[in-house]
């Protein structure tokens, strides 16, 4: 189970980045194994407002089809459009080309993330 460091993670096995006052997220390794192969990815609207649990996003795969709620607060940025074209960046690569969208959000909305060890214990691994 690939769970980098510097990364921080959501009880709704989402992950963030900070990135200053934005923070680039996608799912976990985790999720996108329960998954399975991912076929489409619905992603947000640029400019649209979220508060932390919003339905976000929405995963269609194989085995289930998943909604992505916002780890923070904030308002979305930028997509990652390639997902449009190759879903399955998801799970080929869910912490680099895979990640979903980049949100602008207060430094503070990441305090009730988990890090790296936080997580595995939440996941029993």
């Amino acid at each position: 189970m690939n769970v980098p460091e510097g990364l921080l993670y959501s009880t709704y096995h989402g992950w963030v980045r900070p990135e200053g006052v934005l923070y680039r997220m996608g799912i976990t390794d985790y999720a996108q194994d329960i998954l399975g192969e991912v076929s489409f990815v619905e992603l947000p609207t640029v400019g649209k407002e979220v508060a932390r649990g919003d339905l976000l996003a929405e995963v269609e795969a194989r085995k289930a089809t998943s909604e992505i709620y916002a780890p923070v607060s904030g308002r979305v940025v930028q997509v990652n459009d390639d997902l449009g074209e190759t879903p399955e960046f998801v799970n080929d690569d869910p912490y680099g080309d895979g990640w979903i969208c980049l949100l602008s959000s207060d430094e503070g909305e990441k305090e009730d993330l988990m890090g790296r060890a936080e997580y595995l214990r939440f996941i029993g691994v």
